[in-house]
């Protein structure tokens, strides 16, 4: 296998980025040490933490997507992105014992990845925990994605490729719910946009264009049924590297209330207020950075405040 050194200036928690609740297509190897496994762009890729400041990747082949394997695992764990311009400048002083709370968070990278994998992976996650969310993409992925193995450190190692939108589309219902926690709309809703990916009726090439307003974006998405403003906007920040959207659910909803003394925040979340919570995010954070910070806090409040483990 082809292996790379990645050395980082900022420091990264590979642990942290990958439990996050940003992407549910990464695997710890539990008996074999600190590896992590998945597939990118068709490409087996394994990686393994050395230290804060350093991992090693490993993949069968030298280039992914079209870049080679050093360049494309930069750009996918934003290594590009220097935290120190993540928070605006007077938000330590202006926060002083949320920003200690944060710093241990700061190592947290968000993950450029496939708009595809990112829309179906976030319309399996509504309303359930990490956990669950985990368990059905990994069912998905197996039932309905091609397997692929490949040898390293003396074992088989066995990895599916996220299904493509023509394999999704064609899915039997009844099968596909049982990937869906038995929720039949759910999975009825994945084949209806998958098919609408493999028609083209959803360009998600134009989709990842910079110069689309965010809102219309949003609006845009949310054409499909099973995608609100909160699956939308993750789509965004994940999937199309729009890390202005700041995807809003109720671990969101409860820091920005205790942290931001938003009173917005004490209403039930429907569409007005989540806009005007948007609204309000973008007065504290800077605007087009908003949901890249916005993943750390998330983060820093699931583990600090709610005490809630990650898978």
């Amino acid at each position: 296998m082809y292996h790379q050194k990645i050395k980082t200036e900022n420091k990264i928690s590979i642990r942290d980025t990958l439990y996050s609740g940003q992407t549910f297509l990464w695997n710890n190897f539990y008996d074999h040490g600190n590896y992590y496994s998945t597939i990118i762009n068709s490409s087996p890729v394994i990686l393994n933490p050395v230290s804060e400041h350093e991992f090693d990747i490993y993949s069968d082949s030298e280039f992914v997507n079209g870049s080679n394997l050093h360049d494309f695992i930069h750009h996918y764990f934003t290594l590009d992105v220097d935290i120190n311009t993540i928070f605006p400048a007077c938000f330590s002083r202006l926060y002083p014992e949320l920003w200690q709370l944060l710093a241990k968070y700061f190592s947290l990278k968000i993950i450029r990845q496939d708009p595809f994998e990112t829309m179906i992976s976030f319309m399996c996650a509504q309303g359930i925990g990490m956990h669950l969310i985990r368990k059905q993409v990994s069912m998905l992925v197996q039932n309905y994605g091609e397997k692929r193995s490949v040898s390293f450190l003396g074992r088989e190692v066995i990895l599916h490729q996220f299904p493509s939108p023509e394999r999704l589309a064609s899915a039997d219902l009844i099968a596909l719910t049982r990937c869906t926690n038995n929720n039949r709309l759910r999975a009825n809703n994945i084949i209806k946009a998958s098919q609408r990916v493999a028609e083209g009726k959803i360009n998600l090439d134009y989709l990842c264009d910079r110069q689309l307003p965010l809102p219309e974006l949003r609006n845009m998405l949310c054409l499909n049924d099973g995608i609100g403003y909160k699956i939308a906007d993750c789509i965004a920040l994940f999937g199309l590297g729009r890390f202005d959207a700041f995807p809003i659910d109720t671990h969101v909803q409860q820091y920005l209330g205790k942290w931001f003394n938003s009173t917005t925040a004490l209403r039930s979340l429907s569409p007005r207020s989540y806009l005007a919570l948007d609204s309000e995010i973008r007065t504290i954070l800077y605007p087009d950075l908003a949901g890249y910070a916005g993943h750390i806090l998330f983060h820093c409040w699931r583990k600090e405040i709610k005490k809630l483990h990650s898978f």
